[in-house]
């Protein structure tokens, strides 16, 4: 058998029609990519079949080194051309504008993506918690609902968004997160899982704030039960994932590692921490909505004739198939953290 020929240091992004068998091209030498023409005679690979489930649109595999034939699982970046880069001096980027009016805390750019300083959201306060919405319907999200929470001195309110998967990020402080009754402890950059339908209190250790972002899918707001439900299920008993740098992914010159994902049972969210060395991507699109919040560093996000400042603490938020493009401009590069949904890969993505 001879080895596949990779056809595009990318994916394929095609519709495909529910029900319809298709043939996927392994060979890399059909030319009707991506499916098959029948060129790989003789070589040993035989094409994938399958059979669309639904009417969709998905990134078939162009590099023909994916694990999840026949769809794209982010293996070309590691390919040379596969994460390309941009010039952010070039004629056609000193043009972009950067923008600087804020409207309640939002920075617009194209397309329904901003920047928010949630440090300058409006909060309600609800006895030791203060919170703001971060993204969701009003502010033009589909699939998510992002919300910031600071708990100080105290236990939180017990709280739910009812039927959603809910996954928390520890932004500051430290303490313990209750969920349905099973106590975890939780420090900064722990990623948290709570199931649909229990119920969360936060309380902080000792007088620092414990600062949580926290994003449930699908679209939900915060509800107040008047008791912490006793319903922890226990099919799904790892809830807090940590930072370890032996579980990192490389992805060309940048790395994320997975905090919550559906290795620990959330259905629509995938959670990830990741560094973006000083450089500027080319720009991109998602089939997934994404929120990325700035962890450390500075850089810019932009999109196709704006560009927006970021730095530690801002939050962005990016429509599903915006173009957009993320530059850390600061020496140490910028760490993130993002939250993708509907979606469980933060490395697949399709270019123009």
């Amino acid at each position: 058998m001879v080895a596949p020929v990779s056809t595009q240091p990318k994916p394929f992004l095609v519709t495909l029609q529910s029900g319809r068998t298709y043939f996927w091209c392994a060979c890399g030498r059909s030319a009707n990519q991506p499916f098959c023409d029948g060129s790989h005679a003789g070589t040993g690979i035989a094409p994938r079949k399958f059979v669309a489930p639904r009417t969709e649109e998905v990134l078939l595999c162009g590099c023909k080194r994916t694990r999840g034939a026949p769809f794209c699982d982010g293996a070309h970046t590691n390919l040379p051309g596969g994460s390309p880069l941009d010039d952010p001096d070039s004629p056609a980027n000193r043009s972009i504008p950067v923008v600087t009016e804020s409207v309640g805390g939002h920075r617009r750019l194209d397309g329904g993506c901003y920047v928010i300083a949630p440090a300058l959201a409006q909060k309600i306060t609800r006895g030791a918690l203060r919170y703001a919405y971060l993204a969701n319907r009003e502010l033009g999200a589909r699939f998510q609902t992002q919300i910031l929470l600071e708990v100080e001195r105290e236990a939180s309110p017990v709280l739910s968004v009812g039927g959603c998967d809910l996954i928390l990020f520890v932004a500051a402080g430290g303490g313990r997160a209750i969920i349905s009754g099973r106590d975890f402890e939780v420090k900064p950059h722990d990623g948290v899982y709570v199931r649909p339908g229990e119920t969360l209190q936060l309380v902080p250790a000792g007088r620092e704030p414990l600062t949580v972002f926290a994003l449930a899918s699908p679209q939900g707001a915060l509800e107040w039960p008047a008791a912490m439900a006793q319903n922890f299920d226990a099919q799904f008993p790892q809830r807090v994932i940590s930072v370890d740098a032996r579980q990192r992914t490389a992805m060309g010159p940048r790395y994320f590692q997975l905090l919550v994902d559906k290795r620990i049972g959330s259905r629509t969210i995938t959670q990830f921490i990741g560094h973006i060395p000083r450089s500027k991507a080319a720009a991109h699109r998602h089939l997934y909505e994404e929120a990325i919040i700035v962890l450390s560093g500075e850089g810019y996000v932009w999109t196709e004739t704006r560009k927006a400042r970021v730095a530690a603490g801002d939050v962005i938020f990016l429509p599903r198939k915006q173009l957009h493009s993320l530059e850390a401009t600061s020496a140490e590069g910028l760490f993130v953290v993002g939250v993708i949904c509907p979606g469980d890969n933060p490395s697949i993505a399709y270019y123009d």
